[in-house]
């Protein structure tokens, strides 16, 4: 497995990544919020990630992981990929560019992202009733030590 930056052309692949990904982890959204999150991901969220990382196996891409500053702002991996060791290899190389300290927000129905980033050294810090766009997704506030 590889980390490599993004390249323009893979914007369709790495938005299937998110929504099958999605689709497999976020079991508290419906087909339709997953559908009106879709444009947005697609439109918005992905190309608004200055920093966006592939997670490559035989050169194909199997996963991502998008930052700024000192923050996660996405993590997927393609369903097969997940409890592989590729989210933690994602993980370690952001702490290798960005440092120890990291922020993520995970919304608080995804336990097993939360669990995920337990193990990877985050602690919850806060929590948000609604996520960035208001909707009745609440977030838990992440962060590692210093």
């Amino acid at each position: 497995m590889e980390i490599r930056r993004s390249r323009s052309d893979e914007r369709d692949v790495l938005l299937d990544i998110w929504l099958r990904s999605v689709r497999a982890t976020h079991g508290f959204l419906t087909e339709a919020d997953i559908q009106a999150l879709l444009p947005v991901v697609r439109d918005h969220a992905l190309p608004q990630l200055h920093e966006l990382w592939v997670l490559c196996s035989d050169g194909n891409p199997i996963g991502f992981i998008g930052l700024s500053d000192h923050a996660i702002e996405a993590l997927f991996l393609a369903p097969d990929q997940l409890r592989r060791g590729g989210g933690t290899r994602l993980v370690e190389h952001a702490r290798r560019i960005k440092g120890a300290a990291l922020r993520v927000d995970v919304n608080e129905q995804n336990r097993g992202a939360t669990r995920f980033y337990q193990a990877a050294g985050f602690e919850i810090v806060g929590r948000s009733p609604v996520d960035g766009d208001g909707r009745p997704f609440p977030l838990l506030h992440m962060r590692t030590a210093e």
